[in-house]
């Protein structure tokens, strides 16, 4: 008699959750922007650096962005503000080339008290790092590029439930109505793991810390109140939301006249970094290049080199940031390169 044949097990093997890391939001005072970001996936933090400094890393970015030597962009003129008078950009607002990441003023406006500290006191620690964020200059009313509209999206995987990274956003000019900037959809965080479960395939999910929806899917989030809100915003204020809260950078409309200017930087605990992480922190800022929103995981280098809409490298490419910040130790702890 033949023994019977081992047949293979089809069963998928389980989906491994990551939990969510400890963070100091709970019992945060009702009212407080701590208390709004964990209830509503977002909150502004008035005045997080004084308007005057705010002010002065806004004509710092501007004059980095008259810097590549086209004396053509006049901020006073938008017949010129065209791709011609402008670096090369990863959108059609935000620049991560020509080691950009590094300028003085990104790291000045990172290392802001007001800015770290109101990290620490989402994460309960000030043994933070930082992302090598991209700097965000929006023009209005360009007709040489075409309208992207929406784009709704999150910036942390299914395989991760609860709070793993808060994202930032350091306003450096007037966002009201109409100037564009930052569109959240306040609570959706709190949905974030029930419509993985209920509208995606577990098989299908993967580490990749982005998720962009469909118009289908962002109906159910309609169907439990879940609405658009844009964030304004002054100079100076600190804008910081879930990354499970459904998000996306809106275009002025017809009637603003506002160039939008912003730097981008998220801080989580070091302790939630491996040596791996760290490893890739420091290659990629010893070439003085930009990163992924997250500080401590998903590190991935973008955009080493400028390059141009015909695959050449640009002429004005930099291999270092045209004004070097000072390396001090608060400096190199964030970045990842020096330990606490």
């Amino acid at each position: 008699m033949m023994a019977p044949v081992a047949t293979a097990d089809l069963t998928p093997p389980p989906v491994k959750l990551l939990p969510e890391p400890r963070n100091a939001l709970a019992g945060a005072p009702k009212g407080s922007w701590r208390a709004n970001l964990q209830d509503n996936g977002f909150a502004v933090i008035k005045g997080a650096i004084p308007k005057d400094r705010a002010l002065t890393y806004q004509q710092k970015a501007r004059q980095w962005l008259k810097s590549f030597g086209n004396d053509n962009l006049d901020y006073n003129n938008p017949n010129t503000w065209v791709s011609a008078n402008l670096p090369v950009q990863s959108s059609i607002n935000t620049f991560n080339s020509y080691c950009v990441a590094h300028e003085k003023f990104m790291w000045d406006a990172r290392l802001e008290p007001g800015v770290v500290d109101a990290f620490a006191k989402i994460w309960g620690t000030d043994a933070l790092l930082v992302s090598y964020d991209s700097l965000n200059i929006t023009f209005p009313n360009r007709t040489d590029v075409p309208r992207k509209g929406s784009w709704e999206h999150v910036d942390q995987s299914p395989l991760r439930r609860g709070t793993h990274c808060i994202q930032g956003l350091i306003n450096l000019s007037v966002s009201r109505p109409g100037d564009g900037g930052l569109v959240v959809y306040p609570k959706s965080h709190q949905y974030h793991d029930e419509f993985f479960d209920s509208h995606t395939d577990a098989a299908t999910w993967t580490s990749k810390d982005i998720y962009l929806f469909k118009p289908d899917q962002l109906a159910w989030f309609h169907e439990k109140g879940i609405r658009p809100r844009p964030v304004h915003a002054d100079p100076g204020d600190l804008i910081v939301w879930d990354s499970r809260t459904i998000h996306y950078g809106a275009e002025p409309t017809e009637e603003s006249n506002t160039i939008r200017t912003a730097n981008y930087a998220a801080y989580t605990p070091a302790e939630l970094a491996s040596p791996e992480t760290l490893a890739r922190k420091a290659e990629v800022f010893s070439k003085y290049g930009a990163t992924t929103h997250w500080p401590h995981d998903n590190v991935v280098a973008r955009n080493y080199r400028a390059i141009l809409p015909d695959g050449t490298r640009d002429p004005r490419d930099r291999e270092q940031p045209l004004e070097k910040p000072e390396l001090t130790d608060r400096l190199l702890r964030l970045a990842g390169v020096k330990p606490y």
